[in-house]
């Protein structure tokens, strides 16, 4: 297991390289995102397998609370913070003030770069209920979607289909929507809770997961979103993150209020295949790498990042 530490600085998202096997982002807050500024970590794994220093520091005047690689450009990745900002920074040029990009009334909790790379647009979720579609060339936002009636936690775009995108909120609805289609989505009351996390599958366009504060993970095919395909109580804390294994049909991995990552097999969901107990505060990032089988990373309130390798794949 590889272990960083952020020191004065609560870890909040983490992403792998989507084209360096070895290099990864965190976004972090100082004072648990509560006061105070963020910090943007770019590190790299070296030969031996371990981070013995940052490559790349970036600060910002606020807490950041997402961070995404561009789908388009090796040297390009968005964050977002907490004073309702968006910020477009370039690796090559870290000396130069990022493009801030800033409609949002309040917090932006979530950005997303669209995985098709011909549309290269990103995405915003934030406090203020809404979302807003980007083009990283202009100021101003393409569309704003407003649907729901409560702080928005996450919005994703679909692996899959063009132009769609999921959104989850407080108010306990998750959206599935069209970027061309600014106010007709397909919803469903997905729990009686706050939907803090969703996520597509990487292998069922039609299948997408949400996690939410009652502690319970759902998945819905979004051809027939009435009711669960799946469920089960993964913890007696709120749900903070939940991905699907871009290697695996049926794992899905979450992170939480109970300072644990566990690793699911949907065939076998009232169970974790494997639980990680190596954070002793809120685990808020979580991410597997596309160019490892089995490799995962998260990162938490108790400032610190492990990367590590599971056990559990080599009977699935």
């Amino acid at each position: 297991m590889i272990s960083y530490c952020t020191e004065d600085r609560h870890g909040y998202s983490i992403k792998f390289s989507p084209y360096n096997s070895d290099c990864l982002i965190v976004a972090t807050s100082r004072d648990f995102g509560f006061a105070g500024e963020g910090s943007l970590f770019i590190l790299n794994i070296d030969n031996e397998g371990s981070i013995a220093k940052e490559y790349l520091k970036l600060h910002w005047s606020d807490g950041l609370f997402d961070v995404v690689w561009s789908e388009s450009n090796i040297a390009i990745i968005v964050s977002c913070s907490g004073d309702g900002t968006l910020q477009l920074w370039n690796l090559q040029a870290p000396n130069v003030k990022p493009i801030i990009y800033s409609e949002h009334k309040t917090e932006i909790y979530s950005v997303d770069w669209s995985k098709c790379r011909q549309e290269n647009k990103f995405l915003s979720a934030s406090w203020d209920n809404t979302i807003k579609l980007w083009d990283p060339n202009r100021l101003n936002s393409l569309h704003t979607f407003f649907k729901h009636s409560n702080i928005v936690y996450t919005a994703l775009f679909s692996p899959h289909i063009s132009n769609c995108f999921a959104s989850a909120s407080a108010d306990g609805t998750l959206n599935i929507w069209n970027c061309l289609d600014a106010v007709n989505p397909i919803s469903v009351q997905a729990h009686n809770a706050e939907i803090l996390c969703c996520d597509w599958c990487k292998f069922d366009h039609n299948l997408i997961a949400t996690g939410a504060s009652d502690g319970l993970i759902r998945g819905w095919d979004i051809r027939q979103i009435t009711q669960p395909v799946f469920q089960w109580k993964a913890s007696l804390c709120p749900i903070k993150r939940i991905q699907f294994s871009p290697h695996c049909l049926n794992v899905l991995a979450s992170v939480g209020y109970d300072f644990n990552t566990k690793i699911w097999d949907l065939n076998q969901n009232c169970k974790a295949l494997e639980i990680f107990s190596h954070h002793s505060e809120f685990v808020y990032g979580l991410d597997w790498n596309i160019h490892r089988k089995g490799q995962i990373a998260d990162c938490a309130w108790d400032s610190f990042v492990k990367v590590f390798t599971l056990n559990c794949l080599s009977n699935i």
